[in-house]
C-alpha cells in the first residue's frame, strides 16, 4: 500500500451514496454547494428495505429525482395489506389524515439507489465508488478525512463539513464512539428475491402485504411484489428463534414461509431462485446525532424495525432537515443543530418508535384487525402507515403515545 499525503479540498464530504446520501448531495448542488460521495461498495449493489412510504416523494421531488423515479418503471404502490390468520385488512394511503402523496413505489434497492446516484451526479456531485473512510479528525477547524482508495491508496480530504449516510456501515458512529443500544430486542430477518409465481386474483401487487405468524404474534413476514412477477421475501423474528431453526439462510426462511397457510399456498407455484441472506441486531441508536462539523443522516444515526418500511423516509427526511440546516449555517446563519434538526427528526422517529412497540407487544395488532374501526382514527393511522409521521395536526402523532395505548384500550 503506497500513501499519499496530499489534502484535499472540498466544500461537503457526504460518507454513503444511498438514497440519504444521493438526496443530500442533490439537494445541497441545487443550492451551490460543491459536494463529494465517498462510498464503499460498487453501484449498482443489493440492499434490503424495498417498500417506499408515499412522504419519500416528496424529497425526491424537492431533490429533482422524481421524475426519474416515476419514469424507471418501479412496481405502482397504493397501500399495506396486514394478515392474520384468517383476519385480514388493508389501509389504502391515498386515505389519509394529512396532505400530500398518497402512492409511490416498491423498489429493487440495487436499481433504485443506483438510480438516485445517478441523479445527483447528474446535478454536479462527485462519488467515488469503492474508497473507504478510514479515520476522522474533528480537532482541528475542518474536518480532515482519511479515505482508502479500491488499490489501497490514501488520501485526505478536508471539508468544512461532513455527512455521514453510510447506513448501516455506521462509520463516524464507529469512529467516534457514538454507539448506543437501541432499546429493543435483538431481532434478526432471513430474506430473499423470488419468482413469486402468484396466481391469485385476489391478490393486491400494489400493496406490501405483512403477514403475522400463526402462532407467534412477534414473529411475522414481508412480502414486497415487484414488476415482472417478482416479490421480496422476508420474515423477522428474535435472533434466538431464528438460530433454533436448522439450516442455512433459505432453508430457514421456506420453513417459516410454510409455517403459514395463506402464504404457502400463494407462494406454492414460487421459484426459489436467489439464495437467501440475513441480518441481525439491525437496531441502532447514537448519543448524537450531531456534533462539530458534521450530522449523521438515516441509519447511520437511528434504524428502528422493519415492520413499517420507515427506514428510506427517515433517510429522506433527514437529509431535507439536514442539507437545510447546513446551508444556513453556510450562508452564515447561527443555528443550533439540536434543535433545528436532531429535534425536528426525532418527533418523528419516536412516532414510528411507539407504533413498533406497540406492533411487538401485541397492542397494534389488536388495532388494525379491530372488526369496528372508526374511520376518522382508521386515516390518521394510514397518514402515519403511509410515513405521515411528522404531521403535528395528527393526533397519533402529536400524541402518539397516549392516543395508542387509549386506542388499544378500546381494540383489547
Amino acid at each position: 500500500m503506497t500513501t499519499n499525503n496530499s489534502i484535499e479540498q472540498h466544500d461537503i464530504l457526504i460518507i454513503g451514496a444511498g438514497p440519504a446520501g444521493a438526496v443530500a448531495a442533490a439537494l445541497l448542488r441545487r443550492r451551490g454547494h460543491q459536494v463529494l460521495v465517498i462510498e464503499r461498495e460498487q453501484f449498482p449493489r443489493f440492499s434490503i428495505g424495498e417498500s417506499l412510504l408515499p412522504q419519500s416523494m416528496a424529497y425526491l421531488e424537492q431533490a429533482g429525482m422524481l421524475q426519474a423515479v416515476v419514469e424507471h418503471g418501479f412496481q405502482f404502490k397504493n397501500g399495506a395489506s396486514f394478515v392474520c390468520g384468517e383476519r385480514q385488512t388493508a389501509f389504502d394511503f391515498r386515505d389519509k389524515h394529512s396532505a400530500g402523496w398518497g402512492t409511490t413505489y416498491q423498489v429493487q434497492r440495487a436499481d433504485f439507489d443506483h438510480l438516485l446516484a445517478q441523479q445527483a451526479e447528474l446535478q454536479g456531485a462527485e462519488i467515488r465508488y469503492r474508497h473507504s473512510v478510514t479515520a476522522v479528525d474533528l480537532a482541528g477547524e475542518r474536518p480532515r478525512t482519511q479515505v482508502r482508495d479500491a488499490d489501497g491508496r490514501e488520501y485526505t480530504i478536508e471539508s468544512r463539513f461532513i455527512l455521514d449516510a453510510s447506513g448501516f456501515g455506521r462509520v463516524l458512529p464507529r469512529l467516534l464512539d457514538l454507539e448506543r443500544p437501541s432499546g429493543f430486542p435483538l431481532r434478526g430477518a432471513c430474506f430473499t428475491h423470488i419468482a413469486d409465481g402468484i396466481r391469485d386474483p385476489q391478490f393486491d401487487r400494489n400493496k406490501i402485504r405483512i403477514t403475522v405468524h400463526p402462532e407467534h404474534h412477534d414473529v411475522w413476514y414481508w412480502l414486497i411484489p415487484f414488476a415482472q412477477g417478482r416479490c421480496s421475501i422476508g420474515v423477522v423474528a428474535e435472533s434466538s428463534f431464528l438460530a433454533a431453526i436448522d439450516g442455512d439462510e433459505t432453508h430457514k426462511l421456506r420453513t417459516l414461509v410454510m409455517q403459514d397457510p395463506a402464504l404457502r399456498a400463494l407462494l406454492q407455484h414460487a421459484e426459489w431462485d436467489t439464495p437467501a441472506r440475513a441480518i441481525s441486531g439491525y437496531a441502532a441508536n447514537v448519543t448524537s446525532l450531531w456534533g462539530k462539523n458534521f450530522a449523521l443522516l438515516g441509519n447511520a444515526g437511528e434504524f428502528l424495525d422493519p415492520i413499517f418500511s420507515s427506514g428510506v423516509t427517515i433517510a429522506l427526511k433527514s437529509a431535507s432537515l439536514a442539507t437545510e440546516t447546513l446551508a444556513r449555517m453556510l450562508a452564515g446563519e447561527n443555528v443550533d443543530w439540536e434543535t433545528d434538526y436532531a429535534a425536528p427528526l426525532k418527533n418523528g422517529v419516536n412516532t414510528f418508535r411507539t407504533f413498533v412497540e406497540s406492533w411487538y407487544a401485541g397492542g397494534f395488532q389488536k388495532v388494525i384487525f379491530h372488526e369496528q374501526q372508526e374511520p376518522a382514527i382508521r386515516r390518521m393511522i394510514s397518514a402515519i402507515l403511509a410515513g405521515y409521521a411528522w404531521d403535528l395536526s395528527n393526533p397519533f402523532v402529536s400524541e402518539s403515545k397516549r392516543r395508542l395505548t387509549a386506542l388499544e384500550s378500546i381494540c383489547a
